[in-house]
């Protein structure tokens, strides 16, 4: 992995989170810059991670009560950055800074390489969890 630092809770430029957002092609965030900035900035936990300090290439941001739920929003990697093992460190931090809290979920796309990289990082398919399975229920406006 190159040189990547780790920051909590940093400020962002608009320009750098359009960047990131439109690397990974999630269109819905960069529709709105003023809407992504102000989603990031009203997250609970926010982890970036910098090449060299200076370019963002990934970013983690987590939705809170600190007890009882933690919902892991957004995680994302820069096309030429994945596979480097930045997403599951970024994960690590989030795991770790929450690990008192009973429920840790999210919601993603249904990819084969999405379930592989979640299940690594020790998450389990809502239907298959066990000892029974779980029902997520989602409501999307555009």
């Amino acid at each position: 992995m190159p040189h990547i630092t780790f920051s909590e809770n940093p400020k962002f430029t608009p320009e750098e989170l359009l960047s990131l957002y439109a690397a990974v092609r999630w269109e819905a965030y960069t529709q709105d810059s003023d809407r992504l900035l102000q989603a990031i900035q009203r997250s609970a936990f926010v982890v970036a991670a910098r090449h060299d300090e200076r370019d963002l290439v990934g970013l983690v941001r987590v939705i809170t009560d600190d007890t009882t739920i933690c919902y892991v929003q957004d995680i994302l990697v820069r096309p030429e950055c994945q596979g480097q093992g930045l997403g599951q460190a970024l994960l690590a931090r989030v795991k770790d800074r929450f690990a008192h809290v009973r429920q840790m979920v999210l919601l993603t796309d249904d990819e084969p390489t999405q379930r592989d990289f979640y299940e690594r990082a020790g998450f389990t398919e809502a239907s298959a969890f066990q000892p029974g399975p779980l029902r997520a229920f989602v409501r999307l406006q555009h």
